[in-house]
């Protein structure tokens, strides 16, 4: 007589004989059924994915989230509430981790200078929400001043208000410039080195007119500081991309600063349908997305991350200045995109390769590689979201085409 012991195992090997059962029919253990494989969308749909060296460039989709920013998105799709309720209290949890008066998750920083900009000319009055971009006998200003150096393309964001940008040079220009049509002073921090007025002299020539001062931060954390640095300084709203440095869903920014701003900008805002913010919906998946990103970002090692982005740059440029003629340098961009940066160039007599050919050859690659930008000599190349381990494709792919290119 089998052991109870041995009757397990024999039932654990798959099949009991049946006489041990009284004649009845042989019991078969079957395995748990494997879940089947995850759909590979990108391969379905023939779309090249590829190692990021570049940076996080809206072209190559920005960023990618961190594990627990897509749970909380994939949480969010699960149960439905009232989008005021929720932008409500993340706005509020966020406004505290930013050091602002207020704050709302917009859909991307250029969003959120609509909506600011929005929120200053029309105030809480309904009427004229309904107006905008038509601004003409509505007794709403209709001006923005901003430095030459200041006014790119992204200002089309303020000009959808129906507002004209007036550009100036010097706090002279300014004091000339402000008139009873102004309706803000807009600063972008990324060229703070290209205009001749610096943050606190904006500032203060705002509050001296009672004219609502802003600032287009929309790629510059790191440093993390910067995300309550102009809240403190005392710009009346800040506007930051959410699917760069900080991880967050790529179609989403934080509109940050004072309250009553904030709050008429909430009426340019879906779920009202009566505005010019209407399009620029941001739904409840992305809101708890990116306050999760934002959380984890400020509360991260950013010593440590780093650290890790310097070891990472040195050994990609180690790799490839072993390959004659090739030259490397390391840089930090002060205002925007503030991370290591590795530029490496060669001596076109040595190495016959463009730094466009160098691109390509790297695109066309198994695995496809993005690198930064490039010259009749050059490229650049960037570490921070690189996945943990393609560093060293990034160092070995590129060292074997420069290898190539010698002479």
């Amino acid at each position: 007589m089998l052991s109870r012991r041995k009757l397990i195992k024999r039932l654990s090997s798959g099949t009991l004989v049946g006489g041990l059962v009284g004649g009845a029919l042989p019991i078969t253990v079957t395995a748990a059924p494997t879940a089947a494989p995850k759909r590979d969308l990108f391969k379905e749909l023939g779309v090249r994915t590829f190692i990021n060296a570049a940076g996080t460039l809206t072209y190559m989709t920005g960023s990618l989230m961190h594990d627990e920013v897509l749970e909380a998105i994939q949480n969010g799709a699960k149960e439905f509430c009232l989008l005021d309720e929720i932008q409500d209290k993340v706005g509020a949890k966020i406004a505290q981790m930013v050091h602002s008066e207020a704050a709302v998750v917009t859909s991307g920083a250029f969003s959120g200078m609509t909506l600011g900009l929005a929120g200053i000319l029309t105030g809480m009055d309904l009427k004229k929400v309904e107006q905008l971009p038509h601004l003409t006998g509505t007794g709403m200003k209709t001006e923005v001043i901003c430095q030459k150096a200041h006014d790119i393309v992204y200002n089309h964001a303020l000009t959808n208000t129906g507002c004209k940008i007036i550009q100036v040079e010097t706090a002279e220009d300014v004091e000339k410039a402000i008139n009873e049509k102004t309706a803000l002073m807009h600063f972008l921090h990324i060229e703070a080195d290209k205009g001749k007025i610096m943050h606190e002299e904006w500032v203060a020539l705002g509050k001296k007119h009672n004219i609502p001062t802003s600032i287009d931060i929309a790629a510059d954390v790191p440093p993390v500081e910067n995300l309550w640095r102009f809240n403190e300084m005392g710009f009346s709203f800040v506007v930051v991309s959410g699917g760069k440095a900080m991880r967050g869903p790529q179609s989403a920014g934080l509109l940050m600063g004072k309250k009553d701003i904030i709050s008429a900008a909430r009426l340019h805002m879906p779920p009202r349908g009566f505005n010019i913010g209407r399009g620029m919906k941001v739904n409840k998946e992305e809101i708890l997305g990116m306050y999760v990103a934002l959380e984890r970002f400020i509360n991260e090692d950013h010593g440590k991350v780093w650290k890790m982005w310097e070891d990472n740059t040195a050994h990609i440029e180690s790799a490839v200045k072993t390959v004659s003629g090739v030259k490397t340098d390391v840089h930090v961009p002060p205002l925007g995109n503030h991370t290591p940066t590795l530029r490496i160039s060669w001596d076109p007599d040595k190495l016959h390769l463009t730094g466009k050919e160098l691109q390509e050859a790297l695109r066309k690659g198994d695995p496809s590689i993005e690198v930064g930008g490039s010259g009749p000599s050059h490229i650049g190349v960037t570490v921070w979201m690189l996945k943990p381990g393609q560093e060293k494709i990034v160092a070995r792919r590129i060292k074997e085409e420069l290898s190539k290119a010698a002479v």
